[in-house]
């Protein structure tokens, strides 16, 4: 398999990491194009991987095997209908990283037959530790598929999709999912300040517990329920305090909470659709 020059239309912090992630793992920096109005942010990603830089999109785009589209949803229309001719007449991988932007908008917007994948990332994949559902419209090869998967997973995991609709629950889910988990970090603190210990002290612990439980999760490969168990011994501490989280009921916030981020996205289309 040749190796493709990628193109990254829009270098802020999402195209920035994907830049990162892909130098990381190899991928030859002359293949890699990235494209940007602010000047300084091109000579500092140039200097940083030494990538082929331009502040004109279409330049890019015309020697790109995969266009990964990185920039604002409120700019998306007017760039891919900029880049419709480039695309129209080379045909690469599309791949937009665009929140809320559907793939039936993106090839009305890029003139059709188009090779399309959609990409939610969230936000640790700044630090290479991402999760991002990836939904490929029927255009795309099997190589293509490859390729997109390849790239996503240079800044952390990835899951396929098999329905595009399932996006706006990743986005309930992943994408929406770093804040989650800061509130309940930032809750914890609170609380443990509040009975005692000193901000720094109550910050590690919070974090290192947070940290030390994905670890178990992932590492060990049990169902969460059973990790649960295993440290919640009958009536002792960890029963006590499950009990009331269980009795707040715990399950039903989230459940409402997933559902509100869901429904928002599912707005949020609609709107960028009209």
């Amino acid at each position: 398999m040749n190796i493709p020059v990628i193109a990254i239309i829009g270098a802020g912090n999402m195209g920035s990491s994907l830049i990162g992630g892909l130098i990381n793992t190899g991928h030859p920096c002359g293949k890699i194009w990235a494209t940007d109005p602010d000047n300084e942010k091109l000579e500092h990603l140039h200097q940083s991987f030494q990538i082929n830089t331009t502040p004109e999109n279409s330049k890019a785009a015309q020697a790109a095997d995969i266009l990964v589209l990185a920039v604002k949803p409120q700019l998306f229309a007017q760039v891919a209908k900029d880049l419709a001719p480039q695309i129209q007449a080379h045909k690469p991988l599309v791949i937009s990283i665009a929140a809320g932007i559907r793939e039936s908008s993106i090839q009305h917007w890029l003139g059709g037959n188009t090779a399309i994948v959609r990409a939610m990332p969230n936000t640790p994949a700044l630090i290479g530790c991402g999760a991002t559902g990836l939904y490929a419209n029927p255009f795309v090869t099997n190589e293509q598929h490859s390729l997109a998967e390849s790239i996503l997973r240079s800044v952390g995991v990835v899951v396929w999709l098999p329905d595009e609709k399932l996006m706006d629950t990743v986005t309930a889910l992943s994408g929406s999912g770093p804040a989650y988990f800061f509130l309940m970090m930032e809750t914890l603190q609170q609380a443990a300040e509040q009975l005692g210990l000193s901000a720094d002290i109550a910050r590690l612990l919070t974090l290192q517990t947070a940290l030390g439980a994905a670890r178990m999760a992932i590492e060990s490969g049990k169902p969460l329920d059973e990790l649960r168990r295993n440290v919640t011994s009958p009536g002792g501490t960890t029963e006590k305090a499950v009990s009331v989280l269980e009795n707040s009921n715990i399950r039903t916030l989230f459940k409402n909470a997933l559902q509100a981020a869901k429904l928002r996205s599912e707005e949020l289309a609609e709107l960028i659709d009209k």
